[in-house]
């Protein structure tokens, strides 16, 4: 039921040091044309940059402090969203930029569109600075759910022994989001260190409600990641997934090789559709691709393997959980 002040979405948008983007990111959300009222909340956990100053510029925002040591990325958006007063909540990162002033109502339009849906996600664009690889790797993946824009869990005994069909309906991306309150205040987000929108997306669809893929709800988000942040993303994320889904995938080293020069193959063949225009430029990124896929696939691999269940490896290799300890 919407609030009495008529709000109808609330945007949540968490952050720490968002730098010069989150004023981009903030006015983005801001400027959405609807036909409705809507509000923006921001949760900050320890801003010591400008961040704070620029969500206080404009009276309208509504901030709250967490403490850095209290920020867990399922706990912290369930903070904002107990205190949000919309019907529906939309979700983007400090990074994450909507790309037009459609953008909320489209999400709202697409979520409307069926009651069973819980949540729907939007599609990601790369910033102009993003290399092409990641261009066009972020237009593979969110064509992968143009076929399906809204999935269900219809087979149940595929669903059991099947990891690809697990990870497509899984797959949910609070970077770009909008959920039902109604739905969240049965199914809250679950209180994890990583990947918390695809296990509150596992939740729901064990639950029987359905997901949405909104073509037209587009935000910028990409990342000009260094060698080793690459190695120790990769290796987060890898660790988490295989924490919360135990996807029966195999884990050999040569799986590990097998991935490697399947990115860097596919990776040289884009390189060659683009010689013909973009030729010279695309030298320092030709030569710098293979060690960047080598980071990934390593990181990944390792993170599949829990680090070895080595306390010390992990420490080393995380980057979560030097961020967790205030280490750069």
């Amino acid at each position: 039921m919407m609030d009495a002040s008529g709000i109808r979405v609330s945007v949540v948008i968490p952050t720490k040091n968002g730098g010069s983007r989150f004023r981009s990111v903030l006015n983005a959300a801001l400027e959405q044309q609807t036909e409705w009222p809507f509000e923006v909340i921001v949760i900050d956990s320890g801003s010591s940059d400008e961040t704070l100053a620029i969500a206080r510029e404009n009276s309208t925002v509504r901030v709250i402090d967490v403490e850095p040591a209290d920020f867990q990325h399922g706990r912290t958006r369930n903070v904002a969203i107990q205190s949000a007063r919309g019907e529906y909540i939309a979700m983007i990162t400090q990074d994450a930029q909507p790309v037009a002033n459609t953008w909320l109502r489209t999400l709202v339009a697409d979520i409307e569109a069926d009651e069973q849906i819980a949540g729907v996600f939007g599609k990601h664009v790369a910033y102009d600075d993003a290399s092409l690889f990641t261009r066009e790797e972020l237009v593979q993946h969110f064509a992968g759910f143009e076929l399906q824009p809204v999935a269900q869990m219809t087979n149940p005994e595929r669903y059991l022994h099947d990891a690809g069909y697990q990870q497509f309906l899984y797959f949910f991306s609070d970077n770009n989001a909008l959920i039902r309150r109604s739905i969240w205040e049965r199914y809250p987000f679950p209180e994890v260190d990583f990947s918390e929108d695809q296990a509150w997306a596992r939740i729901v669809i064990e639950a029987g409600f359905k997901k949405a893929y909104s073509r037209d709800a587009v935000v910028y988000h990409s990342h000009n990641y260094g060698l080793w942040e690459r190695f120790q993303r990769s290796f987060d994320e890898s660790m988490a997934l295989d924490d919360l889904f135990h996807y029966d995938q195999p884990k050999g080293f040569l799986v590990l090789l097998r991935s490697w020069v399947g990115l860097t193959l596919r990776d040289l063949k884009l390189i060659r559709q683009h010689l013909p225009k973009d030729g010279w430029k695309l030298i320092l990124p030709a030569i710098r691709m293979p060690i960047d896929n080598f980071m990934r696939v390593s990181g990944g691999w390792l993170g599949a393997r829990a680090g070895f269940e080595c306390p010390a490896l992990i420490a080393f290799c995380s980057r979560d959980k030097k961020i967790k300890r205030g280490k750069r």
